[in-house]
């Protein structure tokens, strides 16, 4: 993984290096996924941006993640630029490979060349929206990534995105009546664009990457492997046979029930007079 916007030169040239003649024009995403874009994938050149904002019940993070799991896990290169909270092990959980994903968390303010240089080199760049963006921003980054060959994902709002992706709905399963742990979660996800992508298409399914495997309690041992000599459990006679009550008169035996109360008795008797007398 490239951590930082130093390394972006290097990055770039490695990546380009790698570029094999005749490269796919679509990029392949998961399965859940594929229904709700042209071609079922990444097309090359086009602006997919998955939205997020206050309106959203939240999953932005997990569906951009899961945008980039497969084609990633294909050998395509990808960056995130200006998501600082994002981190490797998020992304890794995700399915993406960390040899070929570059994170710049801080761009700075200009973050457009930031991006427009990952576009150069990189097959996906998504880049968080800091906040409105101008239409000539959003167009020149557009057209190098048609001209460029790379998928650009907006991850906020934005306007003239081929594609939109967002969580209209979320809900979590494992949690019980007060109780219980969270494993996955299900979302619904619509799709709204132009072109091939006008009319709008909705899917409900379980998020990818997120999917917690539940606890399995280990097969008890085989009844050969236990031991032959049972232990002798106190108050059971050795050959098998009916409990036995312990004998209150023997050494180290416990006391009876009535005993133990006339004890209990005489201590909070003496408690009551030495009370008495201190007053």
């Amino acid at each position: 993984m490239i951590n930082g916007a130093a390394a972006l030169a290097e990055l770039i040239r490695t990546a380009e290096e790698t570029d094999e003649p005749g490269v796919h024009r679509v990029l392949p995403v998961a399965p859940e996924l594929s229904g709700l874009l042209p071609g079922r994938g990444l097309r090359r050149g086009s602006t997919v941006s998955v939205s997020t904002g206050r309106a959203a019940p939240g999953g932005g993070t997990s569906l951009m993640l899961a945008l980039l799991a497969e084609a990633s896990r294909a050998g395509s290169w990808c960056a995130v630029v200006g998501v600082p909270a994002l981190g490797a092990l998020a992304a890794q959980e995700s399915g993406i490979v960390l040899d070929r994903l570059a994170l710049v968390p801080n761009p700075g303010p200009d973050w457009p060349t930031v991006v427009a240089a990952l576009i150069d080199g990189v097959d996906v760049v998504v880049t968080a929206v800091p906040g409105p963006v101008s239409a000539s921003i959003a167009g020149r980054l557009a057209a190098r990534a048609r001209q460029r060959g790379s998928v650009l994902v907006p991850f906020g709002r934005w306007n003239g995105a081929d594609v939109t992706l967002r969580v209209t709905e979320g809900r979590w399963e494992g949690l019980g009546a007060g109780r219980g742990r969270l494993r996955r979660r299900e979302v619904t996800v619509l799709a709204r664009g132009r072109g091939a992508a006008a009319r709008p298409k909705e899917i409900t399914m379980w998020m990818p990457g997120v999917t917690i495997r539940p606890f399995t309690i280990p097969p008890p041992p085989p009844p050969s492997s236990l031991p032959t000599d049972s232990p002798t459990i106190p108050g059971r006679s050795s050959a098998g046979g009916s409990p036995t009550a312990p004998d209150p008169s023997s050494a180290g035996g416990a006391p009876a029930a009535g005993q133990f109360a006339q004890r209990i008795r005489a201590g909070l008797s003496a408690s009551r007079t030495r009370l008495r007398a201190a007053v």
